[in-house]
């Protein structure tokens, strides 16, 4: 029963573009019918981590410039679907950590 994949998130990446956060918010916003709960988008730049994650819809979670300060040509996104846990920010999906 627990050895089952889950699949109700979606979940988009993107490497290689200049415009990794851009091309990730309209590919979460495409997949925004498998999560609605929170949205999330980290970017890498080859030297720094550039986070963003809300809750509400994508287009709720990214507005104004937040995209425009998430440089890099590496990003992942997330928009969340809750099955366990509680509906809070804490919950919100790509999670991060930092590391020896």
């Amino acid at each position: 029963m627990f050895d089952k994949f889950k699949d109700e998130c979606g979940v988009f990446g993107i490497f290689g573009h200049p415009e990794a956060a851009n091309m990730t918010y309209l590919g979460l916003y495409a997949l925004q019918h498998r999560g609605q709960e929170s949205a999330g988008i980290v970017t890498f730049d080859g030297n720094r981590f550039y986070e963003h994650k809300g809750m509400g819809l994508v287009s709720q979670v990214f507005k104004g410039d937040v995209l425009h300060d998430m440089v890099g040509h590496v990003a992942v996104g997330h928009t969340r679907y809750s099955t366990t846990g509680s509906s809070h920010l804490q919950n919100a999906q790509p999670l991060t950590g930092n590391c020896a």
